[in-house]
């Protein structure tokens, strides 16, 4: 499983020869301008809630790839009203996929689109592929439902948000990756703008004194796993 961080919270990961887009938010983040999303491989595209910061390429990329999304059901009555393809879900579900079982999970955050309109409630995803499980938190607080995942699933890495103002900081990050029960984390949803700006050496300091392993790629960085 390769992963490779696009900035913010999207992401893109490749399982044998598919490949997945998480939440793309590119041509909005002057951060990810070396980024062309028109180069951009996907089958599939994940989708936590409906924020602009998490959606922004969703319809250019879809249209491009034919990707099919993956949400909840309203993001995806909403999307498929373009005609684009999509897989609709909700908490607890899961679905095999091509490429693993997708479990779609809480999350505690807000969720709309940018003209107001309703988007569902929010989640996150575990994916369990043959050789690696991963969970995406999306954007969220701690919350005590983290603890119900090790139950079923052993994680190889938990993706989680550290930026703080909207969604949790460093320090409840760290708690949640006790209540997964995953020590190595990659960091997402930081630095973007103002409000989520964090001070890497910090932060992984903080993880190192609790025996946790912090990542923050450079965008464009991809990790194997």
């Amino acid at each position: 499983m390769k992963i490779t961080f696009y900035g913010h919270a999207s992401l893109g990961i490749q399982i044998d020869d598919i490949h997945i887009l998480v939440d793309p938010f590119i041509t909005g983040n002057p951060k990810a301008s070396e980024i062309d999303i028109d180069s951009l491989k996907a089958d599939y595209i994940l989708i936590t809630h409906a924020h602009q910061d998490h959606i922004l390429d969703v319809e250019a990329i879809a249209k491009r790839t034919g990707a099919v999304l993956v949400s909840n059901f309203e993001i995806i009555s909403r999307y498929e009203k373009m005609k684009i393809e999509g897989h609709p879900m909700n908490h607890g579900g899961h679905w095999d996929f091509e490429f693993g079982t997708v479990k779609y999970v809480n999350a505690i955050h807000t969720s709309s689109f940018p003209d107001g309109s309703y988007g569902g409630q929010p989640g996150g995803f575990i994916i369990e592929s043959e050789h690696k499980n991963i969970y995406i938190a999306g954007d969220t607080a701690l919350t005590y439902d983290m603890k119900l995942i090790p139950l079923q699933t052993k994680l190889d890495l938990a993706i989680l948000p550290i930026g703080d103002n909207f969604t949790m900081g460093i320090d409840d990050a760290i708690l949640a990756s006790d209540f997964v029960a995953c020590d190595k984390v990659l960091g997402v949803h930081y630095d973007t703008f103002g409000y989520i700006e964090i001070d890497h050496d910090e932060a992984k300091k903080k993880f190192f004194e609790k025996n946790k392993d912090l990542m923050l790629l450079e965008i464009g960085e991809s990790i194997e796993l």
